[in-house]
């Protein structure tokens, strides 16, 4: 097992609270890779010998960002429904069915080929851990295939069988809740760690959502939400009431849904390329963070309502739209989407945690927000491997 001291780093973002500030941020510093986790962080005068060095010549590292919601395994797009939004046609929940026809009549190899090529965009633009649901095929098999998918490319995988009723059950959602509360879960089960449901106008009720979730817990999967994107509603409250790790859109809350956010400690996932793409209002992330609120930040990845693999486009946006510092929403796009994930191990640079970073082809961090939609990572580390 050999060590990389990567040296010549102009600032470092570790995210540990050891070295004071919200990024535990450390200039003219030093860090040595061993194997394929990290083995030691700290100023460039300290560092320690490795068996090989490459001087980053004042470069930024900041951790891998850790994308907690996306949906990858798809086929198809849909950019016309993206240009009538853009000629005033509002978003609503129904194009997904659109996207679940032309997944449910793809090839395994065409679903598996268009998600590595999703991952590898998003490694190209720093990301090393993403969340991957199903939710596409809406069927046994099709679930089932799809989180098998999924599961090449990621430990964190979600059951969304909850994600529209489709149009085989249109007039049974009382049947299709019995079908993904029983043959679906028994065959998801084993491919996911996560379930979710999307509760809203249009698709599941806090009733339906919360039997969905019950079932998926009672087999062994944690929860995650769909919550409070289109409107008020009873996502975020349900959330909080069964233990989620998140809740994620979040753009649409009253005080209530703040204040439950706040005291049962579910993880506000916030979605700005989805507002983008959907010319929606941008969620207040400056209440939630003043409410004490734990942010994370997500590219809600689909071909649908937001068709973008890039999380420095969504730090962009949450300091433009949402009012977040830079400090506080590279924080939600690492740290945070480890949060929602619960995986205490990601989003940091401390020793012992996995080699997970990124270099930029900056001076700081702060270039996230302030170069926006300029291709600035220049290295990704997985594992300690170069990808």
């Amino acid at each position: 097992m050999s060590s990389l001291l990567l040296t010549g780093i102009g600032s470092l973002v570790t995210n540990d609270p050891a070295h004071g500030g919200l990024l535990g941020e450390l200039h003219d510093a030093a860090l040595v890779i061993d194997g394929s986790t990290i083995g030691w962080v700290g100023q460039r005068r300290d560092a320690p010998a490795a068996d090989s060095a490459l001087d980053l010549g004042g470069r930024a590292v900041i951790p891998g960002f850790v994308d907690s919601h996306s949906h990858l395994v798809f086929a198809g797009d849909r950019a016309e429904e993206f240009a009538a939004r853009m000629t005033g046609t509002p978003y609503s929940a129904g194009g997904i069915r659109t996207t679940v026809a032309a997944t449910r009549e793809a090839t395994d190899e065409q679903l598996t080929a268009n998600v590595s090529r999703l991952v590898t965009e998003m490694r190209r633009q720093g990301t090393t851990t993403v969340e991957i649901k199903s939710g596409y095929g809406l069927t046994v098999a099709d679930e089932a295939r799809t989180l098998r998918i999924a599961q090449q490319f990621t430990d964190e995988t979600t059951y969304l069988g909850a994600h529209v009723v489709p149009a085989d059950y249109a007039d049974d959602p009382a049947g299709y809740v019995a079908l993904v509360t029983g043959p679906m879960l028994d065959a998801a089960a084993g491919h996911s760690k996560w379930v979710d449901v999307f509760v809203e106008r249009g698709a599941f009720d806090a009733d339906q959502g919360r039997a969905i979730l019950q079932a998926g817990i009672a087999r062994g999967l944690q929860a995650r939400v769909h919550a409070n994107q289109l409107g008020e509603g009873a996502g975020v409250q349900l959330a909080a009431e069964v233990g989620a790790a998140s809740a994620d859109h979040c753009t649409y809350l009253t005080d209530a849904d703040v204040d439950a956010l706040a005291s049962s400690g579910v993880v506000a996932g916030l979605l700005p390329a989805i507002e983008f793409s959907t010319r929606s209002p941008y969620p207040n992330a400056r209440r939630l963070l003043d409410a004490g609120v734990t942010v994370a930040l997500a590219t809600d990845c689909n071909p649908g309502s937001g068709y973008s693999s890039s999380m420095p486009f969504c730090i962009a946006l949450a300091v433009r739209e949402m009012h977040m510092t830079p400090a506080e929403a590279l924080w939600s796009a690492t740290a945070g989407g480890a949060a929602s994930l619960r995986r205490p191990d990601l989003g940091h640079l401390t020793p012992g945690t996995p080699a997970n970073l990124a270099v930029l082809d900056a001076p700081t961090y702060l270039h996230l927000a302030y170069r926006p939609a300029v291709p600035l990572v220049t290295q990704t580390f997985v594992g300690g491997r170069l990808v």
